[in-house]
């Protein structure tokens, strides 16, 4: 038997359609990360791609903005059919209230903090919620100090679900001061 790439998944080439497609199912429940990785190998000149209205040469998703520093140009490298800010587990693991309620509470629970009380303070909570979980989804639990970058279309759809009135984000910061 010889290996090959079926349905963005490893496995034999001579089992039956069925098992491929159950084997597949699976991988994505389990680790839905890594459909992603492997749709941002296919060949993106069979997808007609929309202008880029940020025109942004780091981008292929045409759902980047423009940021701060060098570190957060960082897109999610999918067509623009496919970017990761448009998929329904965004909405689902990232952006929904109930699930972001939830995870605050863990975190709140595990580091004993208690949420702020001060008027507006509450989208800046749902906004770092929600980039702890991206990060959970894409990458797992990193460790005590370890960061990585978003890409720039998923924070702008954070950012835009959950804005500051004042418009000022902190960006990204590659390790968290002492407190």
């Amino acid at each position: 038997r010889h290996f090959s790439i079926f349905n963005s998944v490893l496995v034999f080439s001579d089992s039956p359609t069925q098992e491929k497609d159950q084997l597949l199912e699976t991988v994505t429940s389990r680790l839905p990360g890594l459909l992603f990785d492997v749709l941002a190998l296919q060949d993106p000149s069979e997808t007609p791609q929309p202008e880029n209205i940020y025109n942004l040469h780091w981008c292929t998703c045409n759902n980047c903005r423009e940021t701060d520093s060098d570190i957060e140009r960082l897109c999610c490298r999918m067509a623009p059919d496919d970017c990761i800010s448009k998929m329904a587990y965004m909405d689902y693991y990232i952006l929904d209230d109930g699930v972001l309620r939830l995870a605050r509470a863990a975190w709140n629970d595990i580091f004993a903090i208690e949420d702020a009380q001060e008027p507006g303070v509450e989208q800046r909570q749902y906004r770092h919620a929600a980039y702890r979980q991206f990060v959970l989804w894409q990458h797992g639990h990193l460790g005590q100090g370890n960061r990585v970058a978003i890409p720039s279309c998923c924070v702008w759809r954070i950012r835009s679900t959950f804005p500051d009135p004042r418009g000022h984000y902190t960006g990204f910061r590659v390790h968290r001061l002492a407190a």
